[in-house]
């Protein structure tokens, strides 16, 4: 009878899988305190503007360069528009545009990825492709599309909307390298294995395998890459937006705030303190979850005590 007893190794194997990632992602302080960071961000600047009704946009000349105080808790522009109004705004435009480049950059380098492990006869170019983009000085040739194709898409679809779409457009598909290569690396592995092969036995067709067998069972290091896309595509956004030719001086990200407040440093520091603080606490809680997200992915490090 004492056999017939559940032993605790048994018990956590029988565990669901999503239950084990959650326990070991949650053993990672800081990747739960980097989610509890990045969660109240995104909350501040989504439902921040629905109860600070200010417009970021308004102007009052006559309360310019105004230090932070209970009226205007991150003081005022050269121009009397409210920071903190700016920076709430902002926020929405820089996390829209690393959440889409993310998305873009992931769907390419997993495309390519998983048509080079799949296929020999493409791993041999889409490899020698994703060496030469690895080689590409990435921000000058950023520097150069947005200056070629800039006037062209405002033109075309309006200002912010065409500036959107030319910067999500050119950072993500210049910062889909690295995932195409580790979603490559562990397709070479994964199609080699046995339910691989039974699905070959049963006549599954190549692009079957490709995509239902093959495709789950690499998303773990996918999801990686994408929470660390994210903090790669704001800090690009913030970049261009910094040397002056991201989004337009009438629609605020936090990149753009920092390059408008560089001039007044000596009369309002607090002005890019605010939009500094937002990109590196982002950024940096990013960071953190994409570390808890990889540990408790990594099958050796969540069967660990």
């Amino acid at each position: 009878m004492a056999d017939l007893a559940p032993r605790a190794s048994d018990m956590s194997v029988q565990r669901p899988y999503l239950v084990e990632v959650w326990r070991q992602f949650a053993r990672h302080r800081g990747a739960v305190l980097g989610t509890v960071v990045f969660l109240a961000i995104v909350l501040t600047v989504v439902i921040g503007p629905l109860i600070y009704t200010v417009r970021p946009a308004e102007t009052n000349v006559r309360a310019r360069n105004q230090s932070p105080s209970i009226e205007r808790p991150f003081g005022t522009d050269n121009l009397g528009r409210d920071l903190l109004a700016q920076n709430l705004a902002g926020g929405r435009i820089s996390l829209a545009v690393g959440l889409v480049a993310m998305v873009i950059s992931i769907v390419v380098g997993t495309v390519i990825g998983q048509l080079a492990g799949f296929y020999p006869r493409l791993d041999g170019p889409l490899m020698r492709l994703t060496d030469l983009f690895l080689a590409l000085p990435i921000l000058p040739l950023l520097l150069v599309a947005i200056m070629l194709f800039r006037e062209a898409l405002r033109a075309a679809v309006g200002p912010q909307t065409g500036i959107f779409l030319l910067i999500v457009l050119l950072i993500g598909l210049t910062s889909w390298m690295n995932t195409a290569r580790v979603v490559r690396g562990d397709v070479l592995a994964i199609k080699e294995r046995e339910f691989v092969t039974a699905a070959e036995a049963l006549g599954s067709s190549s692009d079957r395998i490709m995509w239902l067998h093959i495709l789950p069972n690499v998303l773990s290091p996918i999801l990686v890459s994408a929470s660390l896309g994210v903090a790669r595509a704001i800090i690009t956004e913030s970049a261009l937006s910094f040397l002056g030719l991201g989004f337009p001086s009438d629609v605020p990200t936090w990149g753009r705030l920092l390059f408008d407040g560089k001039d007044y440093l000596s009369i309002t520091p607090m002005r890019v303190v605010w939009p500094g603080l937002f990109i590196s606490l982002t950024v940096l809680s990013i960071n953190f979850m994409g570390d808890g997200l990889r540990d408790a992915l990594d099958p050796r490090l969540r069967g660990r005590t």
